[in-house]
């Protein structure tokens, strides 16, 4: 684990080769993408990052838990690395983030891939009650143990094929190594409250755009299928027998997807 100006990142594999850019979900870090990551590192340089509040990137400045303060320390991380440009991966809260750096980024990202993903709330009227929602949710990670959090977090049906998978304890332990008061942060600043919405942006979007979702989940197969509708540049990918989290639940799908994406997108398909 390295130390950026402010983020903490793993990187693997040759600096030679074209570098992809993984970002986790809510709770989540770096690590999480190890398998992933280990299948592609002999074709390509990968740098998964803890994103603020989360692994050991933490303590940082208030503005760096939000959006816009998240992906600038994403791009000086990039910056401090040399590294112009990279496709660009993130999962759930992070593939909310890599859409962001996509609309605000363009020029650093030519392909971006989005498992789980969302463009946000399109009217405040539901983005106050999200916050509303995101900010109880926050006080009860003050207010408990990380492990009763956890329980309640993944009870919600849209874990419900994780809670199923046969390693679904290494997932837990993963996420016992975060700080309470750190993801409190991080839920109030860039919970999908707090996200400006990217639902006008998405026509505008020039680079390919790769929406993976899986067959079990059913609210994000419907964003996803939104998101094509009014991106031009979009492409669903349904992953069969996933849930929410495909690249732990499906790993070698994920992977094999993924790479279809890289590979086409290179081409210029």
């Amino acid at each position: 684990m390295v130390n950026a100006p402010q983020l903490r990142y793993l990187l693997q594999g040759e600096r030679e080769n074209p570098y992809i850019v993984f970002l986790h979900g809510f709770m989540g870090q770096a690590r999480d993408w190890r398998r992933v990551t280990a299948a592609l590192q002999e074709r390509y340089c990968c740098v998964s990052i803890d994103l603020p509040g989360h692994g050991d990137s933490t303590a940082l400045a208030e503005e760096a838990y939000t959006m816009p303060g998240a992906a600038a320390a994403v791009v000086r991380t990039l910056d401090q690395l040399g590294i112009k440009e990279a496709a660009l991966v993130g999962y759930s809260m992070g593939g909310r983030l890599a859409l962001y750096l996509a609309v605000h980024y363009p020029e650093r990202f030519p392909r971006v891939i989005l498992e789980s993903a969302s463009p946000g709330l399109r009217t405040e009227a539901e983005r106050r009650q999200r916050r509303a929602h995101d900010n109880a949710l926050a006080g009860r990670l003050e207010n408990s143990t990380l492990e009763d959090f956890l329980t309640e977090w993944y009870a919600q049906p849209m874990f419900a094929t994780l809670r199923q998978h046969a390693n679904f304890l290494d997932i837990q332990a993963l996420r016992l190594r975060n700080h309470t008061h750190e993801l409190a942060r991080s839920l109030r600043c860039m919970g999908t409250g707090s996200q400006p919405s990217l639902w006008d942006e998405l026509q505008h979007i020039k680079m390919p755009l790769f929406l993976l979702t899986g067959e079990l989940d059913d609210k994000f197969r419907a964003i996803a299928a939104d998101m094509a509708a009014r991106c031009p540049r979009a492409r669903v990918h349904i992953i069969a027998g996933a849930g929410h989290n495909i690249h732990f639940e499906k790993t070698s799908e994920f992977i094999s997807v993924l790479s279809t994406c890289l590979t086409h997108a290179e081409e210029g398909k």
